[in-house]
């Protein structure tokens, strides 16, 4: 597992989807968690999913031909832990997780100077590097590694070489 972490209108999630094509295309395994603080709604009213949780199901499992997709509903202010989303995954070679910046043992950052926030690594210890845009800025720590937000490869093989083994208990 290894973790994307930034602040908002970084790129994390553009960069995640690049290095999803250079895993892929290395024959890896690739899954992923994206964590957001928005609700949100796969079902739409009046549909038979949307009817089944609307009457009190726990879980709705959509099944279609080409991918399914489970609901789960958790009680207000209460949101799932990482290693409860995991343990419902598939076992695979990595799991790249977006947000949980909290949980993720190891984590990139995206660190973009001109979205205007503070970075994370002043306050995280769980950051082992920055992928950034601008490698001059001044204030990034010395004893973190910069790497190139533009060089996919580059933050893949970094990815890969730091990524934190987990089992999950789900075999």
């Amino acid at each position: 597992m290894i973790g994307i972490t930034g602040r908002s209108g970084s790129g994390k999630t553009h960069l995640v989807a690049r290095l999803l094509a250079v895993l892929r295309g290395r024959g890896l395994g690739v899954s992923t968690i994206k964590h957001t603080h928005h609700d949100i709604d796969l079902d739409r009213p009046g549909k038979d999913s949307w009817l089944h949780r609307e009457a009190g199901a726990g879980e709705v499992m959509l099944a279609t031909p080409g991918r399914w997709v489970l609901q789960h509903e958790c009680a207000a202010g209460d949101p799932p832990a990482l290693a409860t989303l995991l343990g419902r995954m598939q076992r695979t070679d990595l799991v790249v997780v977006e947000g949980f910046h909290a949980s993720v043992p190891a984590c990139i950052e995206v660190y973009r100077p001109e979205v205007g926030k503070e970075p994370m690594f002043m306050r995280n210890d769980n950051i082992i590097a920055i992928a950034t845009d601008r490698p001059d800025t001044p204030g990034l720590p010395p004893h973190l590694p910069v790497l190139d937000l533009a060089d996919t490869r580059a933050i893949a093989e970094f990815a890969l070489r730091h990524a934190v083994h987990i089992t999950l208990d789900n075999t």
